[in-house]
C-alpha cells in the first residue's frame, strides 16, 4: 500500500512533474524530474524523483555519463527493473542521437573546435573506441564525415588506402583524423602518433593535407595540430 501512495499519479500537485511539464514547459523541470517521468514510481521508501536524485548523485549529476550505464548497471538501483531501465537508456539514446544530428550543421572547420563540436555527438560519449575522417574541400567545408573503423587504434585496423580513396573519390583536398578514447584520458599512444604520420606522408603523396588529428574523451579533446605534434 504504501509503494502505491509513492507513485507519481498520488502526489500532491506541486509534487507532479509531468503536470509541471505541461503548465510550465520542459525547461522548468530538474534533470531530476526528467528522469522521474521515465521512471513512473519509486520503491517502498522513495518517490520517482528521490530516485532518480539518487541515480544522479552516483553520476555528478551529469546525464552524459548516466547515458553510459548499461542496462544492467540501472537495474542495480533499487526500484530500477529492466523495463525502466531500458526506458532510460532509450530516452538518453534519442537525445545522443538528436546532438548528433545538430552536429551536421557544423558545415566549415576554422579550428580543432570546430571539428570537435562536429564530432563529438557521434563518438564523445561511445564505450568503445572508432576511428573516423572528415574530409574538406579547398574552403575547408565539410564534405563528407564517416567511421573508418571500431575497436583499438592500429595500423592493422586503418586502411590508408581506404582513406585516400574515398578523398580522391569525393574531390577533398583536406583531411581530418579523429578518435576517442574511452579511457578518458586524450594522451595519444604510439599507435596514434604512428598512423597520423603513417597517413599524412601518404595523403601529400597525393597533394592532400592531414590539417588535424583529434582525440575525444568524453568532453575534452586533444589537437594534434595545436598541440604542434602533427
Amino acid at each position: 500500500m504504501q509503494e502505491k501512495s509513492l507513485s507519481i499519479k498520488n502526489w500532491a500537485d506541486d509534487d507532479k512533474p509531468r503536470e509541471k511539464l505541461a503548465q510550465k514547459g520542459r525547461s522548468v523541470l530538474s534533470n531530476a524530474e526528467l528522469l522521474a517521468i521515465l521512471i513512473g514510481s519509486g520503491n517502498r521508501r522513495e518517490t520517482a524523483v528521490q530516485l532518480s536524485q539518487r541515480i544522479l548523485s552516483t553520476v555528478d549529476n551529469n546525464l552524459s555519463e548516466l547515458g553510459k550505464l548499461s542496462i544492467d548497471q540501472l537495474k542495480k538501483f533499487k526500484g530500477i527493473g529492466e523495463a525502466k531501465a531500458i526506458t532510460i537508456a532509450a530516452a538518453l539514446e534519442v537525445g545522443r542521437r538528436r546532438q548528433g544530428k545538430e552536429g551536421i550543421k557544423v558545415e566549415k572547420i576554422g579550428s580543432s573546435h570546430d571539428a570537435f563540436t562536429l564530432l563529438y555527438p557521434f563518438i564523445g560519449e561511445l564505450e568503445h573506441e572508432e576511428f573516423w575522417v572528415v574530409y574538406l574541400n579547398n574552403s575547408n567545408k565539410v564534405i563528407h564525415k564517416s567511421q573508418l573503423s571500431k575497436g583499438g587504434i592500429t595500423g592493422t585496423l586503418v586502411d590508408v588506402r581506404l582513406v585516400l580513396k574515398r578523398a580522391l573519390e569525393l574531390g577533398a583536398v583536406a583531411i581530418i583524423l579523429a578518435h576517442n578514447h574511452p579511457s578518458g584520458s586524450t594522451k595519444p599512444s604510439t599507435s596514434d602518433k604512428q598512423i597520423t604520420k603513417k597517413l599524412k606522408i601518404a595523403a601529400e603523396a597525393l597533394d592532400l593535407k592531414v590539417l588535424d588529428h583529434l582525440i575525444l574523451a568524453q568532453h575534452e579533446y586533444l589537437s594534434f595540430a595545436d598541440k604542434g605534434i602533427l
